[in-house]
């Protein structure tokens, strides 16, 4: 199902462009995907080094988002989507590069299978990437909110920072509490992809490919 969305991706992938390209099991195969039309593209923007590795090993040139003008489409997964297109993002440790490319990207294309539908955020623990020395600072303050965080063991963002995985929370309304968590000094970003949702959700199936659109 994961292998299916990604290859319908590739038809949002205009020719000539540059293309945002996302982290985890299931942008990797739109990895592989990509690989096979390389020669219609100018290069990629990688949303993590991983993602940067995996190009880089097919051939395909990775961009500074710095050196890039335009960027037309942006194709990423989700640990959580809803019908409204709003993610949760980040088990894979890598929300904060993820969601500047997202907001470059004149299109967010997100790729996922069916099981990462839900009608409400929260039930996968909500990733808050955090300056290390406000660790405990930003623990407490996300305790204050209702959430029951955790450090996430042995793990360093490609920024320098920490993850803390925000367990029982139920997000009815993601896009004002993406803005509460970003207001919490300390927070260099949070895993909620409300504000910035996706603009189209590739949801593969057992039934084949699902196409949601805002």
């Amino acid at each position: 199902m994961k292998k299916a969305a990604a290859a319908a991706a590739i038809r949002h992938v205009p020719d000539g462009c540059v293309v945002g390209v996302g982290s985890g099991s299931t942008s990797n195969f739109f990895i592989a995907e990509l690989g096979a039309i390389q020669h219609r593209i100018r290069g990629a923007v990688a949303s993590s080094e991983a993602t940067a590795r995996r190009l880089k090993n097919l051939g395909i040139a990775v961009l500074d988002l710095n050196s890039v003008e335009e960027l037309p489409v942006y194709v990423d997964g989700a640990d959580e989507v809803t019908r409204q297109l709003a993610m949760i993002k980040g088990g894979g440790g890598a929300l904060t590069r993820e969601k500047i490319v997202a907001a470059v990207a004149r299109r967010f294309v997100c790729i996922a299978d069916q099981f990462k539908l839900v009608d409400v955020l929260g039930k996968f623990p909500l990733p808050v990437e955090v300056v290390p020395m406000a660790r405990a600072y930003v623990s407490r303050e996300l305790v204050r909110l209702g959430g029951s965080p955790e450090m996430r063991k042995d793990f360093t963002t490609d920024n320098g920072n920490v993850i803390l995985d925000v367990h029982k929370l139920s997000i009815r309304a993601p896009a004002e509490l993406e803005g509460a968590l970003n207001q919490i000094v300390g927070v260099v970003t949070n895993g909620l992809f409300a504000r910035r949702a996706a603009d189209v959700l590739l949801l593969g199936t057992e039934r084949g490919v699902q196409t949601f659109e805002r």
